[in-house]
């Protein structure tokens, strides 16, 4: 269970992992995430929210950055109408859900939902409503499951090793 968090179109990388904190920690760049949009964002998100964006999310650089710093503020899953291909891939490659969701937009900020990430269902807990996602293919759903595409090959490689 957690609390939505909505952006809209077009959330960039710059945005998710603003450039001039990119030589620092991740923390640091961590804490300055959507700032540009939400100023509150970083400092009140809390482990197990869901981000919700529009159409194009995380489109811009291939900085992985982006979405490490969600992951790093715990944030459970990335829902969006459309996102950007790099984002997407390196969002599973980090073990960060990213899920297609065409009704993205009829979600509301700050509500509370629960995120059934093997169906592809979020329901929204006063409401009762249920919203259908494009459910994660089982390969990545196992990526998530294993923390991230490092820790799914090394379990995957040290079982073919033996």
């Amino acid at each position: 269970m957690g609390r939505i968090w909505t952006f809209g179109d077009n959330v960039d990388t710059d945005l998710l992992a603003p450039g001039v904190y990119m030589k620092g920690p991740i923390e640091e760049l961590a804490a300055h995430c959507l700032e540009g949009l939400n100023p509150d964002f970083a400092a009140s998100v809390r482990p197990g929210d869901i981000v919700v964006g529009g159409k194009n999310f995380g489109m811009g650089s291939s900085r992985e950055q982006a979405a490490q710093a969600l992951k790093t503020l715990g944030v459970a899953a990335v829902l969006a109408r459309s996102f950007a291909g790099i984002f997407y891939r390196n969002a599973f490659n980090l073990g960060l859900p990213a899920l297609v969701c065409d009704d993205a937009s009829t979600l509301e900020d700050g509500a509370l939902a629960d995120l059934d990430l093997a169906l592809g269902r979020l329901t929204v807990a006063e409401t009762g409503v249920v919203v259908a996602c494009d459910a994660a293919p089982p390969h990545l759903q196992a990526i998530v499951a294993a923390g991230g595409l490092i820790p799914y090959l090394e379990v995957k490689f040290k079982g073919a090793a033996a």
